[in-house]
């Protein structure tokens, strides 16, 4: 007889116990956050006016509408999960933001009509999963990334015309796949990008349109930023800031473009981590936002944060948040609009709130004033017996081993 293997009986245990953690929460959480309940997960999201564009490991597009919570459109067309997506105008310059992007494990970019669903384009985009996609509208340019560690470039003049996408140049310059993207413009024809990759590497060019016939971006290496240890899982930058979450367990800011240096005075020192108990998947500046208020939304685990950061090297833990009971993927605010009661037909009002997302197979929607300052938890009971959590959709259910599985293949190096 072959003796037991330890490992694997640890291993188990250890699942075992996570699965029952889990199933506890979702008991105690079921009704927080209003949640909206999807077939699938949650890999990306996009929030539009009163509606929540959701990428799911269903291989589909979710036009949710977040008011009702109801479906409101499903685009079908990639046969693998979807992992990102971004808007562009049909007609160029329009501010319509009429066509959607999508990228998938499925190795495609394709292009939809959002109101007909219609399916625009198709491109065989890299040789792995696609990973990022960012929009520069004035430079008419997409830009994406995949497990292959190649970033590409994509024109948009002729995106509307049904035919695939046309490759306008490329970066091959990370060992590592590419995870997150960002970019500044700085003139009509060129911008600053900044590119991650999962070994935690960021690197920052100089991109260029050239003047050929067709013309191509070209692109130089002008910095690269090594503060983390692992896996960056997103990027943001504005107002001179950039600010990342990473797998290190930490939320970071670089000044960028950095100050420039004093000669009678010393070097700017960077901001200290934001420290996490666990890998951080999603924050949100509210800084950079058209809120522009000093605070840091960020996701770790299944726990919402809520820093104040108006003093970037000393920030301030505001409120924690059991939020779901799997992985936040994203943090998206969501300036909701509604109508005033008893007032005069077509006064709206607009409140900011935040809409997460997580593998828990949820969106939940946050009042932020309540996020700033949450209410006490309800007082456990010990005789009382939680309930336990619905059965999820037999259709769309994953087992331990296929989430497993999943979070491998979205941590694939």
């Amino acid at each position: 007889m072959q003796p037991a293997d330890k490992s694997n009986l640890l291993r188990s245990e250890a699942e075992l116990y996570l699965e029952k953690a889990r199933k506890d929460k979702a008991a105690r959480t079921k009704d927080v956050g209003s949640p909206i309940e999807i077939t699938g997960k949650a890999l990306a999201i996009e929030v539009r006016e009163n509606v929540a564009w959701i990428a799911e490991n269903t291989t589909v597009v979710r036009k949710l509408d977040l008011e009702t919570g109801k479906t409101l459109q499903l685009f079908k067309g990639h046969i693998a999960p979807v992992t990102s997506l971004a808007f562009t105008d049909r007609q160029l310059g329009s501010g319509r933001a009429d066509l959607l992007i999508t990228g998938s494990w499925d190795k495609t970019i394709k292009v939809w009509d959002v109101e007909t669903k219609e399916l625009v384009s198709s491109t065989p985009a890299h040789s792995d999963f696609v990973k990022a996609l960012f929009v520069i509208p004035s430079l008419q340019l997409l830009v994406s990334s995949g497990s292959d560690k190649i970033v590409r470039f994509w024109d948009l003049s002729t995106v509307a015309s049904g035919q695939p996408l046309t490759s306008v140049g490329s970066l091959t310059d990370h060992t590592r796949p590419v995870e997150s993207l960002d970019a500044r413009v700085t003139s009509k024809s060129t911008a600053v990008l900044y590119t991650a990759d999962t070994m935690g590497v960021i690197k920052i060019w100089d991109v260029k349109k050239d003047a050929g016939t067709p013309p191509r971006w070209q692109s130089t290496l002008v910095e690269e930023l090594k503060h983390h240890r692992t896996r960056v899982n997103g990027m943001v930058h504005g107002n001179g800031q950039l600010w990342t979450a990473s797998t290190d367990e930490t939320v970071q800011l670089v000044p960028h473009p950095a100050p420039t240096p004093i000669a009678s005075m010393p070097a700017t020192k960077l901001p200290r981590p934001i420290q996490h108990p666990a890998a951080v998947k999603a924050l949100l500046p509210l800084a950079l936002t058209p809120l522009a208020e000093p605070y840091l939304l960020t996701g770790a685990g299944d726990v919402i944060r809520v820093f104040d950061v108006s003093s970037p090297d000393a920030p301030e833990l505001l409120a924690e948040v059991d939020a779901h009971w799997h992985d936040v993927t994203a943090l998206r605010l969501w300036m909701r609009r509604s109508a005033v009661d008893g007032e005069s037909l077509g006064k709206v009002r607009v409140e900011p709130w935040v809409v997460s997302a997580s593998l828990d197979g949820t969106i939940r929607r946050w009042r932020l004033s309540e996020l700033l300052q949450p209410p006490p938890p309800p007082p456990k009971k010990a005789e009382e017996e939680q309930p336990q959590p619905e059965p999820a959709d037999e259709t769309s259910a994953m087992t331990e081993e296929e989430e497993r599985e999943l979070a491998e293949l979205m941590d694939e190096d």
